[in-house]
């Protein structure tokens, strides 16, 4: 009887070109997008700033598109839940889509008003490109999870790091359209998103969602087939009255939900808050958009590129070595290195002079490193503790605490920049990075 489990465990692997061409549609729409959410980091405290004539509100850009991710990342969630991930990513892209012209509308009429409603709209871009991740994991085996989720982040890095790069050629674009000049990324922006929107409807096939639940269903079943089969040999009773029970439910709290969540919150509200105000910073020095935008370009490949070789890091030691809480030793690891990167780029943003462009780009490249550390080492971790049954929804459920972390943290940037200035602001965010090391501790150990 047991010589039949490994012929059944093929059967109902995931094949592998099926995975590869998830990757290869994800990696193609995730350029695109890449080159989206670029733009609202780029040039939205600068649309509010200009508009409202004040700083004070110029982080308010960055937390309407995050609160908007937030809302979006609960939708993406349960839509991909319901109907599979590619109703569900090509929806949220298409809604960022919408609110990118949104954009260029309410700058043209000069209406704050819509401009940060559009701003809303716009977040659920930035929340679809996040939330593509996890169909890069759900058809990987649990120990190269991390380095599928990692080959989905690193192609958002070439539409991240041109996106920004493009603020002023878009701009003079925009001012040849009779468009305000700091709304030219978001032309880039629509046409991303719409873009990436048609990849993933027309080519996300399988889905990797669909096809994950129909493996593992079809796993489960070839499972208590074989216990029912070894009961009757034994004479053991089983779980129904034939011996052939189902097996028992997974358990929905396996170790790392809550370390991967936590590590994931705290990395995306230090990063958005210093980023945010970074622009606003060089701009207030004599910088313009050329600079801020090489500045922001070199943040996001940051946030995005070292992905690969964390994802191994990440995915190092997972069946070996666990930490006491049951949570892979590489997991654990990264995710404690993420805030010790995160103080790091906080102290330097924070003593950089503002005229130094070269040390402001290494802050924030430090920034979007100790981002990446948080984001890769806690995806693994949520998915590894969630069961396929309810995973999608679950992570849309995180994502929307993540956003909500970054429209905290961008909001507070504006607020803390007017009344403290920029290097108090970087310094606070150092040290609240801190706050990963005893959450990993405590998490770790408490099972």
């Amino acid at each position: 009887m047991t010589s039949t489990a490994p012929a059944d465990t093929a059967e109902i692997s995931a094949p592998p070109e099926a995975q590869r061409r998830v990757l290869t549609v994800l990696v193609v729409s995730q350029v695109l997008s890449g080159a989206g959410l670029a733009a609202g980091i780029t040039v939205g405290a600068l649309l509010a700033q200009d508009m409202l004539g004040s700083a004070d509100l110029a982080g308010l850009p960055s937390t309407l598109f995050t609160a908007g991710s937030a809302l979006a990342a609960v939708a993406v969630g349960r839509l991909s839940q319901a109907r599979g991930r590619r109703p569900g990513l090509a929806a949220g892209y298409l809604t960022g889509a919408v609110g990118s012209a949104g954009v260029i509308a309410a700058t043209v009429a000069d209406q704050p008003v819509l401009l940060f409603l559009a701003l809303f709209v716009y977040g659920a871009g930035t929340a679809t490109n996040l939330q593509a991740r996890y169909a890069g994991a759900d058809l990987a085996a649990p120990a190269h999870r991390a380095r599928a989720v990692s080959t989905v982040l690193v192609a958002t890095t070439l539409g991240g790091v041109v996106g920004p790069n493009l603020a002023a050629p878009t701009g003079d674009l925009a001012d040849t359209l009779g468009i305000p000049p700091l709304a030219g990324p978001f032309l880039l922006a629509g046409v991303a998103y719409a873009l990436a929107a048609l990849v993933l409807a027309v080519r996300l096939r399988p889905d990797p969602l669909l096809l994950a639940r129909r493996l593992d269903s079809r796993r489960r079943a070839a499972v208590s087939a074989t216990r029912a089969a070894a009961e009757r040999d034994t004479a053991t009773p089983g779980a129904g009255p034939d011996g052939d029970g189902p097996p028992a439910p997974e358990d929905p709290r396996r170790p790392g939900l809550m370390l991967g969540a936590l590590t994931m919150i705290l990395t995306q509200l230090v990063m958005v808050a210093i980023m945010t105000m970074t622009p606003v910073h060089m701009h207030d020095h004599g910088h313009g958009t050329a600079a801020s935008g090489l500045v922001i370009a070199i943040h996001v490949g940051a946030m995005y590129l070292p992905s690969p070789l964390t994802g191994w890091l990440v995915d190092l030691t997972h069946a070996r070595f666990r930490s006491p809480g049951g949570a892979p030793v590489g997991r654990v690891a990264v995710a404690a290195a993420s805030g010790l990167t995160l103080l790091a780029a906080g102290i330097l943003a924070a003593v950089a002079p503002g005229d130094s462009v070269a040390l402001l780009a290494l802050a924030l490249a430090l920034l979007g490193l100790g981002w990446n550390f948080g984001l890769v080492s806690g995806t693994a971790m949520i998915t590894d503790a969630v069961p396929l049954a309810t995973r999608a929804k679950t992570q849309g459920t995180v994502d929307v605490a993540i956003a909500i972390a970054g429209a905290t943290g961008g909001l507070a940037s504006g607020l803390v920049v007017s009344a403290a200035g920029y290097p108090v602001l970087a310094l606070t965010g150092g040290i609240l990075s801190l706050a990963v090391l005893p959450a990993v501790a405590a998490t770790a150990s408490s099972r």
